[in-house]
């Protein structure tokens, strides 16, 4: 007889395939978890969430361990009584079915559960779905079935189908004294690099040609987590950026990073540019060059070597395109400040600058900060800096006429027979385009090799080849 889950939400099962006329496609049988939940309402809820999703991605549910492919225990941890508990729902479900996955509260306690209980599959915090469903991914992988699933195969996208965002953490653990997001977000948490790795497999199967790898600190992933290893595909990947960028780059599709600050060890993602796995672009919130408005602007990462860095990184990575942000205007920033970011950005000869004047928000430490600079300032300011880096631009862009790019097509006009795209050197909305004429055959997601023929101050024109 199959003993049913303790504390299982889950009363009853149903079977697919069974006793069908010849005639009849049988589906095949979704994988089952089984759910033991503890503790407060607020697991309970977290448990509905996790079961939800899963549900949504075609898995059933198991009201006993024999029928479960996997068995997830949400634990609780807030008195000792209710540890005890938990450990001793783990080692039953350990017991009668033998994969087992646990989350919950007690989850900050893995060491403990570790200890009394190693074979258990894996072990995530409160709170933490994501790495829940990834590490039911892992011990029970769903089967694709668009009469089964509930959403597509990659998840609900507002993007195109042939580029995606992937977010690889939130928060950030800087305190800069213009931005309010660690209030708003928390401190850095960064997903497991398998989940993303994962994630990233899902998108491209459905038609994904470009990742767009997001965050607030993109160079920080994994501090919070010690840069821990987490098995893939018989081996292990740390949380590192390096580490993921290598393995996103070994699935095919373009990879582009964001918001990547300058530490040491970006240096270290040239030879991936160099061996194409990810692309030869970063974009680098430098936001200001002059020491004092950084200082004040308690920017991390305020190296005076970065122009010897961005050299040497050019020398390994000739075609690599660096875009950045820059705020003027901001309190305390003088006239040989600006005048220093100027000659700072001309030796460096940035791809694509982005120019913002400053403004006070609430909650963030420079909006009460002596020497607000006038509007007028700031926008005098704003305009200098515009106009050296559209020069900058033109006379870049000016010198790839002639060349063969490649170009991932994002529209098409059939009536025209023109379509827009974007190069290597180009992220979707915030950079230049690259438009083609007698393209009407081609369509979005298509990467094609483009012969270019003229340039403005931000965008290429060209043919394919």
């Amino acid at each position: 007889m199959n003993k049913h889950l303790r504390g299982s939400i889950f009363s009853q099962a149903s079977y697919i395939g069974a006793h069908l006329p010849m005639n009849v496609t049988t589906l095949p049988k979704p994988p089952r978890v089984g759910l033991v939940s503890l503790g407060c309402p607020k697991n309970l809820v977290d448990s509905e969430r996790i079961m939800t999703k899963l549900r949504a991605e075609g898995y059933d549910m198991s009201p006993d361990y024999a029928g479960a492919d996997v068995v997830l225990v949400n634990t609780c941890g807030f008195l000792d009584s209710a540890k005890e508990e938990s450990l001793e729902a783990i080692g039953e479900a350990i017991a009668e079915n033998g994969r087992v996955v646990v989350t919950g509260c007690m989850g900050k306690e893995a060491e403990v559960i570790r200890e009394r209980f190693p074979n258990v599959l894996a072990i995530t915090g409160a709170h933490q779905y994501e790495e829940v469903v990834a590490a039911v991914h892992e011990a029970a992988p769903p089967i694709p079935s668009p009469f089964i699933d509930l959403v597509p195969e990659a998840g609900l996208k507002l993007t195109p189908r042939h580029y995606s965002y992937l977010k690889i953490s939130e928060g950030c653990n800087h305190r800069c004294a213009f931005c309010i997001i660690p209030h708003l977000r928390g401190d850095l948490v960064s997903r497991r690099p398998d989940a993303i790795l994962r994630e990233a497999e899902k998108l491209i199967a459905a038609g994904t040609r470009e990742l767009l790898v997001i965050s607030q600190d993109t160079s920080a992933y994994g501090v919070d987590i010690r840069h821990k290893a987490w098995p893939w595909k018989g081996e292990e990947v740390r949380a590192h950026m390096t580490d993921l960028s290598r393995e996103l780059g070994k699935l095919g599709a373009w990879v582009r990073l964001h918001y990547v600050y300058p530490y040491p060890h970006v240096d270290n993602i040239m030879p991936l540019m160099a061996e194409g796995l990810v692309l030869p672009y970063l974009d680098i919130p430098f936001q200001h060059a002059s020491p004092s408005v950084l200082r004040a602007m308690r920017r991390p990462a305020n190296d005076a070597k970065v122009l010897q860095r961005i050299r040497s990184w050019r020398e390994q990575v000739p075609d690599l395109a660096i875009r950045s942000s820059f705020v003027v205007g901001f309190p305390g920033e003088t006239d040989e400040d600006v005048a220093y970011l100027l000659a700072w950005l001309e030796e460096a000869q940035l791809d694509r600058v982005g120019a913002f004047k400053f403004e006070p928000v609430e909650g963030a430490p420079a909006t009460s900060m002596d020497d607000q600079v006038p509007e007028d300032i700031k926008q005098e300011r704003f305009e200098k800096v515009m106009a050296l880096s559209a020069r900058i631009s033109a006379e870049k862009l000016q010198r790839k006429v002639g060349s063969m790019i490649d170009v991932l097509i994002d529209a098409v006009d059939e009536e025209t027979g023109g379509a827009t795209g974007r190069s290597k050197a180009d992220a979707p909305e915030i950079d230049g385009e690259v438009h083609l004429r007698d393209a009407g055959e081609l369509k979005p997601g298509d990467i094609v090799s483009v012969q270019v023929e003229d340039a403005d101050e931000h965008d290429l024109f060209g043919v394919p080849a």
